[in-house]
């Protein structure tokens, strides 16, 4: 019987050895994702108290369904697709979208050499940008943002929105026209 006992004892070690490094690959792969995603959020939503808020509402998901979290390609597509999902809804729910200077942002401030003259440049230029990207509905805001900044191809972009190729086409097709329209208006950026 003592054998046996301690074939017992060896496979509850070995089990909590394969969750504890199941916890930390896991907890690894958030860390390595958490900037990914507050960005992506954040260039959706455009203020950052509302991406870190739904950053966090987005990990939260994600940890209630860990088991998710296995493959890590998998993993990584699944998380974009929560946090893309959950910034429209916020901007549904919303029906706005709030904006900061890009320089209340710590990753993205300006070098501590740019001038005056360029910092007001660039604040105004963000203006019109962020005022473009208010012109467009959720979705196409959305299609524009993971296709033309994430840089993802449409076939990602479609899988993100849970839509076809063809409507990411027309999205990002409408969004182009408006955004043009918008900066013809107010004067190129």
């Amino acid at each position: 019987m003592p054998g046996y006992v301690t074939r017992v004892e060896r496979m509850a070690e070995l089990t909590n050895t394969a969750v504890s490094r199941e916890q930390e690959a896991r907890d690894l792969f958030i860390q390595s994702q958490l900037r990914r995603v507050f960005s992506l959020i954040y260039k959706m939503v455009g203020n950052v108290a509302d991406a870190q808020d739904l950053t966090q509402e987005v990990f939260i998901k994600v940890l209630q369904r860990g088991d998710q979290l296995r493959e890590q390609d998998k993993a990584a597509h699944w998380l974009s697709r929560i946090a893309t999902n959950t910034a429209i809804d916020f901007l549904r729910r919303s029906k706005r979208a709030r904006f900061v200077d890009l320089e209340d942002l710590p990753a993205l401030s300006a070098p501590a050499s740019e001038g005056p003259e360029h910092r007001l440049l660039r604040a105004e230029k963000q203006s019109r940008l962020e005022a473009g990207l208010d012109t467009l509905t959720e979705r196409e805001r959305a299609a524009l943002v993971l296709r033309d900044v994430e840089d993802l191809p449409a076939e990602e972009v479609a899988r993100h929105l849970d839509c076809s190729k063809a409507t990411v086409r027309s999205h990002i097709a409408n969004a182009r026209v408006k955004f043009k329209r918008y900066l013809t208006k107010k004067g190129a950026c």
